[in-house]
């Protein structure tokens, strides 16, 4: 039990380090909002896309794609987004954050989490780009839908919601994590070789992303946020990284997906709310300290609860 207690420590332990220590950065002056900015947007744009891409292109597509764990990852992500929503538009009684709620409790920072959990534990992040092919485009359809349609401002064409999810599915299509994964996929699924110059350029690059991501997210973190709307901001936390986790991953070690598998989705169910959420509830009219509060909080107890969950997984095999 101490093996699993210590593998869980080293696996999760250095990840949240680097954030604290982006967060002591930020508070002593030697990281500012513009670093924070540019390091978001480099992530996003380059060093996660490149990673993922020599991830797959490096792979043997044909052999390592499975169907039935991306159509897993569709499910539990769609049927549990449905599932809170109903329950929020049922019980919450302030309708006018029934939408942050929502999308804080089931959105996860699963692309750059994913890919840094399972590449500290398994030397890859192969898995991760299937994950995030299953989850992701419906993390952002949901949300763009959820925040228009539970909009404070109650006066919503239905004009205003087609340009909204339009624009939605031209950021998705032109997402450059996604075309990474897509780009890496052909690469592997028709075994074309890189050039070894090209691979170790990619490689150099990619090594960027687990660091400097997890200090851009302690760097942006903000304690003063999590004091706003306490309740259900521990009810959105205890969600987001205890209750999806309970609910779907013993179902997934029951369709067989365990080891690698198991860890991604893992991030994808019980990983801190991803902090564009914040971002995109603002720019939809939404208040924005709710969303703000459970990135703070997720975030905080993020570390004790994916330890738990690897230490849990260890003594049952799954992992």
């Amino acid at each position: 039990m101490l093996d699993h207690l210590l593998f869980s420590l080293n696996s999760t332990v250095p990840l949240f380090a680097i954030m604290v220590l982006g967060y002591l950065l930020r508070q002593k002056g030697f990281l500012s909002e513009g670093f924070i900015a540019d390091a978001n947007k480099f992530v996003f744009h380059i060093s996660l896309p490149a990673l993922l891409f020599i991830d797959m292109a490096s792979t043997d597509v044909r052999t390592v794609f499975d169907g039935p764990f991306v159509l897993f990852c569709l499910f539990a992500t769609a049927s549990s987004i449905l599932v809170i929503w109903a329950l929020a538009k049922l019980f919450i009684r302030d309708k006018s954050v029934v939408g942050e709620f929502v999308q804080a409790s089931y959105r996860s920072s699963a692309a750059i989490l994913g890919s840094a959990l399972t590449a500290m534990l398994y030397g890859t992040s192969g898995f991760s780009g299937l994950m995030i092919l299953g989850s992701v485009p419906l993390y952002n359809i949901f949300a763009v839908l959820i925040l228009v349609l539970e909009s404070p401002d109650a006066a919503i064409s239905a004009g205003n919601l087609r340009a909204r999810l339009g624009g939605s599915l031209k950021r998705i299509a032109t997402n450059p994590i996604l075309l990474g994964i897509l780009a890496g996929f052909v690469f592997g699924f028709l075994r074309i070789p890189l050039p070894t110059m090209v691979s170790n350029t990619f490689s150099t690059i990619s090594k960027m992303t687990t660091p400097l991501a997890l200090i851009a997210i302690g760097a942006g973190f903000q304690g003063k946020a999590a004091l706003g709307r306490l309740k259900l901001t521990g009810i959105a936390t205890a969600l987001k990284l205890m209750v999806l986790p309970a609910v779907f991953l013993p179902l997934a070690v029951h369709f067989g997906f365990t080891g690698e598998k198991f860890a991604v989705l893992l991030v994808m169910l019980g990983s801190i709310t991803t902090p564009a959420s914040y971002v995109m509830a603002k720019q939809m009219g939404h208040e924005g300290t709710l969303t703000a509060s459970v990135c703070v909080a997720t975030t905080a107890l993020g570390a004790l609860s994916l330890t738990f969950w690897l230490f849990l997984a260890g003594c049952l095999g799954w992992i």
